[in-house]
């Protein structure tokens, strides 16, 4: 692991510093390395396999099968995101219009995870995904996250991006340009107001839009509209691709669940989620760093 490599880098390094002394002789050509700096680095290495052992102990707590892979540093230069090849809507790219993606433009071995409408508020999630370190971006319907606008403030407070998926929830491409202008824009103000920031992100309920849903997304200051190319439940996955397999950047949804509607809880989906992609060489990114 990352984090496990590098503790095992540090720590190798520390022996190196001087015992009892005020100074280490460096090699030739070298600055000496004073005591404070030894000890910061000392510390510095204790933190990290400190950090790395709570992550072991939730990954065993939560039942994982194993510990997930620490995602690779946001990249420095953002990749250019642009609308899937078929997913665009006539005048997309003179238009301005948000581009429309299910995958982020990567090489790393690194997905995204996407939680749609806001159901289910189940507190365990949120202790799961604290203690396990796992980025997380939620798109927000009002209709259902009034019901309890402080969960979703915890959900913020912990890291997670709260984003745009409309008031109510309609089929948008049978909507008129001015009630999807109302449905998106009135969303943004919901966000803004209750949680101190207003989304770039939108995603359209369904995954289904025209061009007046991007108009009037692009009105309502949205510059991104992600959809995905694999979906999570409890006890199942779904993907758009014919090869049935996650990819470098794919974006996975799943939603606000429980019981009522799914063969298990978030927290089993979320185990589902993160045995699959660890498994298989993935780490979970922030999808805000990508874009």
């Amino acid at each position: 692991m990352r984090i496990g490599l590098a503790v095992l880098a540090l720590a190798a390094l520390a022996p190196a510093c001087g015992q009892g002394g005020t100074e280490v002789e460096p090699a030739g050509g070298q600055q000496r390395l004073e005591a404070p700096a030894a000890r910061a680095l000392d510390a510095y290495a204790t933190t990290l396999r400190a950090a790395h052992a709570a992550r072991v102990a939730a990954a065993q707590r939560w039942g994982l099968k194993r510990v997930p892979l620490t995602a690779p540093p946001p990249p420095a230069q953002k990749p250019r995101i642009t609308t899937r090849d078929g997913f665009e809507v006539d005048g997309h790219r003179r238009l301005g219009l948000p581009p429309v993606f299910t995958t982020v433009p990567t090489k790393e071995k690194v997905v995204f995870l996407t939680i749609d409408d806001g159901a289910e508020k189940d507190p365990a999630f949120l202790r799961m995904m604290s203690e396990l370190k796992i980025p997380y971006t939620a798109f927000l319907s009002d209709y259902l996250v009034k019901e309890d606008y402080g969960y979703f403030e915890k959900m913020r407070d912990g890291g997670a991006g709260l984003h745009n998926h409309t008031l109510h929830h309609p089929y948008l491409p049978a909507l008129s340009h001015a009630r999807q202008k109302r449905e998106i824009c009135g969303m943004q103000k919901v966000i803004e107001k209750r949680y101190g920031k207003r989304p770039v992100l939108f995603r359209p309920p369904y995954g289904n839009y025209n061009k007046a849903t991007l108009r009037a997304a692009k009105a309502c200051g949205i510059r991104y509209a992600p959809l995905w190319n694999a979906e999570v439940f409890a006890d199942r996955w779904e993907y758009r691709e014919w090869d049935r397999a996650l990819h470098p950047g794919d974006i996975v949804l799943t939603h606000f669940r429980g019981r009522e509607d799914w063969q298990g809880t978030m927290p089993d989906m979320v185990r589902r989620f993160l045995n699959k992609v660890t498994a298989e060489g993935y780490a979970v990114g922030r999808l805000e760093d990508y874009l």
